[in-house]
């Protein structure tokens, strides 16, 4: 064993206990869409005079955080994205009405003298100056007087109370407790201090309003919240004229219960907001679906990760067997690495982390094939020396695909929202760790078992020894692929036509993500069809929600602008025919955010076609890179026309699945142009078509088994997976198959078709290609002949 191999087989031990020890130890952080609960998305916006910046934008974080703690809500979870916005997860919250009542008092908290009333029942006072008047507004609106800020609002019992205006803002309260007075017979009581300065304002206020005799509307002081008076105590006979009350002595008494007397508290101290925010997006999660997508997607990657080992091992005897211990070292390490790193593992990452599994094969499956191809081209050399070969030849492929595949990972983390920036996250993780489980872990594996008498020996064994069946098939058949390259492109145009058809025709189904608007998923304890739902609901006045079955026997119901209560009663409704109705899930996007997010998915795309194109030209000839971009601008109108004519919701999973198959159709064009470059560098006066026919027909076994490896994996998420994950699976094997024909069929016709236009002369011979002309000695050959 060589030192190298030493080394790489201590490196991989180290790395495996470690993730084995993580593994073990620590538990991984799951989002709220597998874990049950309600994520939020808050816009703060300018107020007339304040701006929504970063700096109040994190003081309003922190006065809901007040607010959400004392829901009682366990380990809530409030972060800052971006200059304005807010986001809060809360766990196992399934009914979010009360959190977001609390979350959207966004007004002004703010303490006035009371300077009349009219009781319920009769019309206020005519003023000197009607004439100037507006004309009085119903008990539940505001009346502000323009130039004095005085307003006109009904207190807890329905009297209008004249407020002159305001005195001190909820800025300058301490804290507000409630607490129980049994020595004084007070009952529940609310305790306020105030910081120093606004303090100084409160004794002002209620020592003006002790200068009125007891039982006087004007003794009050009235405290509002979001234009609404939450409390309006009288000032305790006992204070003096101009006395007033000092900040720590001030006590709001009250026949209150306990919890009326903790939810004034809670509005007192949580305060006004420094900006005003908006519920964008609302997203509840049931714990049974997020427990039943762990179920699935644990089943679908055991199921698929088993038959993939199987089949490379089938093709790869010994070395894929070993290829499939690596796999799963690989398996280990990603999660070690998500955990250990502590990245939230939504439902799309965790589709993401399956899927990788079926893609972590692909080095192994370049490597192998190159190995084939020498041990073909020269018989007589030792298996080790094939194997270091192979490992040599296909580090420039294995490097361009996997840097492609992270390219579209970055753009799902940067462009993406909510839950498909984890897919972006763990798609990066997993190809980190599958380049370092087959360039470390199986290259260690591989070399330890060639330098074996009896594998080098036997070579019906080792499984690289002699060339797969595919490519003897194709050896011997030498199909003249590319005699009229235009053919193919016109087959091509004609799918693109198609798939065009079908946007143009049957529309594109844009999901609640892209439009605004809200979708509910329920689950019946009685069945319940969807004409019966949906006349049910139509009496109940939602005549405009469309309703739709989803999963096992559930209903979906999707609706324009829809609050927590309207939802409610929805739900009420619906529970007249399908007895208990449970949520399953429930998805509110905002209208602003829905035009955002659509616009964020079309630049997304459009970034994604541009990294491409530019990494591609920098590592290839300009040909093959707009060849490529072309083949990938092919998949991703093929697999959008076909949603549209399945009538498939287009939402952000979608998107997660279309830039996924757009880095691997460029991964596929990188692995088949990577080849052309290499062989027509050696061979300068060789036509180009007949370089390419010879390029696709060495590449075509690495593209089948690889292929095959992703498709097992989607397969069983399309089966096992769901409706969560179902046209998730359904885009990418749309796009694998598509991928796969365009690499071949439209890539390599579209740079053959160009290369006719351009006079540039054939790639020159680099020291990667005389490296691969004549490949290092195997350093247990000692070069000696006879």
């Amino acid at each position: 064993m060589t030192r190298a191999t030493t080394v790489r087989a201590v490196l991989a031990a180290a790395v495996l206990l470690v993730s084995v020890f993580i593994t073990l130890t620590m538990s991984p952080r799951l989002g709220l869409d597998l874990q049950g609960g309600t994520r939020m998305v808050l816009q703060a916006e300018d107020s007339a005079t304040v701006e929504a910046n970063g700096e109040t934008t994190d003081r309003t974080l922190e006065v809901l955080r007040q607010r959400i703690d004392s829901l009682g809500v366990a380990e809530p979870v409030l972060t800052r994205s971006g200059e304005d916005r807010i986001i809060v997860e809360l766990p196992d919250v399934q009914d979010p009405r009360q959190a977001a009542a609390v979350i959207g008092r966004t007004a002004q908290l703010s303490f006035h003298a009371v300077q009349g009333a009219t009781p319920p029942g009769t019309e206020p006072e005519s003023k000197p100056e009607p004439e100037s008047k507006p004309e009085s507004k119903p008990e539940s609106e505001t009346e502000p007087d323009s130039g004095s800020g005085r307003l006109t609002l009904p207190d807890e019992q329905g009297t209008q109370l004249d407020l002159g205006p305001a005195r001190l803002s909820g800025a300058g309260v301490k804290d507000a407790t409630a607490s129980f007075e049994a020595q004084q017979a007070a009952g529940w009581t609310v305790k306020l201090d105030f910081h120093k300065d606004a303090g100084k304002d409160w004794t002002r206020l209620t020592g003006e309003a002790a200068c009125h005799p007891a039982g006087d509307e004007r003794r009050r002081v009235a405290i509002v919240l979001d234009e609404k008076v939450i409390s309006s105590p009288q000032v305790d006979p006992s204070v003096g004229c101009q006395a007033g009350l000092p900040s720590g002595g001030t006590q709001i008494t009250g026949s209150f219960s306990a919890k009326e007397a903790r939810d004034l508290a809670l509005l007192i101290k949580g305060g006004a907001l420094p900006v005003p925010v908006e519920i964008v997006e609302q997203r509840t999660v049931g714990p049974t679906l997020g427990a039943a997508a762990i179920d699935a997607s644990a089943q679908a990657a055991l199921i698929g990760a088993a038959a993939t080992a199987l089949f490379i091992t089938f093709v790869y005897r010994l070395f894929g067997a070993l290829a499939a211990v690596a796999l799963a070292a690989y398996g280990v390490i990603s999660y070690a690495a998500l955990v250990g790193l502590g990245v939230t593992l939504t439902l799309p990452g965790l589709a993401g982390f399956v899927l990788a599994i079926g893609m972590a094969v692909d080095a192994n499956v370049l490597v192998f094939e190159r190995a084939r191809e020498e041990c073909q081209d020269r018989p007589a050399r030792s298996l080790r020396s094939a194997l270091t070969t192979g490992f040599q030849k296909a580090f420039s492929a294995v490097a361009d695909s996997n840097i492609t595949t992270l390219l579209a990972a970055g753009l799902l983390f940067f462009l993406g929202s909510g839950p498909v920036k984890g897919f972006g996250v763990t798609l990066a993780i997993g190809v980190v760790a599958s380049m370092f489980s087959a360039l470390v872990i199986a290259r260690a594996l591989t070399e330890i078992a060639a330098g074996s008498r009896f594998v080098s020996d036997y070579r019906g064994v080792n499984g690289i020894a002699r060339p797969g069946s595919v490519r003897t098939w194709l050896t011997r058949k030498d199909p003249q692929l590319f005699r009229k390259p235009v053919r193919w492109l016109v087959v091509s145009t004609v799918l693109v036509a198609v798939a065009v058809a079908g946007i143009v025709v049957r529309g594109v189904d844009l999901g609640v993500e892209f439009t605004g608007g809200r979708l509910v998923e329920y689950s019946t304890s009685r069945p319940v069809d969807v004409e019966t739902a949906r006349s049910t609901l139509a009496d109940a006045g939602f005549g405009d929600a469309e309703v739709t079955t989803a999963g096992d026997g559930d209903i979906s119901v999707r609706t324009g602008k829809l609050d927590n209560d309207g939802e409610h009663a929805l739900r009420e409704a619906l529970a007249t025919e399908g007895g208990e109705t449970t949520k399953v899930r429930d998805e509110l996007i905002g209208p602003s955010l829905g035009d955002e997010l659509r616009r964020n998915a079309l630049i997304a795309l459009g970034v994604a076609v541009f990294v491409q194109l530019a990494y591609l030209a920098m590592r290839f000839r300009w040909t093959f890179a707009v060849a490529s971009v072309v083949g990938m601008v092919h998949d991703v109108v093929i697999v959008v026309g076909a949603f549209a004519w399945l009538g498939r919701p287009v939402d952000g999973i979608f998107l997660a699945a279309l830039l996924t198959v757009i880095g691997y159709s460029v991964n596929d064009s990188v692995v088949v142009f990577d080849r052309v470059r290499e062989l027509w560098a050696g061979n300068r006066k060789t036509p180009l078509a007949t370089i390419a026919r010879r390029a696709v027909l060495q590449t075509v076994p690495r593209t089948v088994n690889t292929g095959m490896g992703a498709l097992f994996i989607l397969v069983a998420l399309a089966v096992l997976g769901g409706d969560s994950l179902a046209d998730f699976a359904l885009a990418l094997l749309i796009g694998i198959v598509v991928g796969t024909w365009s690499s071949v069929f439209t890539a390599v016709p579209g740079a053959l078709v160009l290369e006719r236009t351009t006079g540039a002369p054939p790639p020159v011979p680099g020291k990667a290609s005389r490296r691969a002309r004549a490949p290092r000695r195997d350093p247990l050959d000692n070069g000696a002949r006879v």
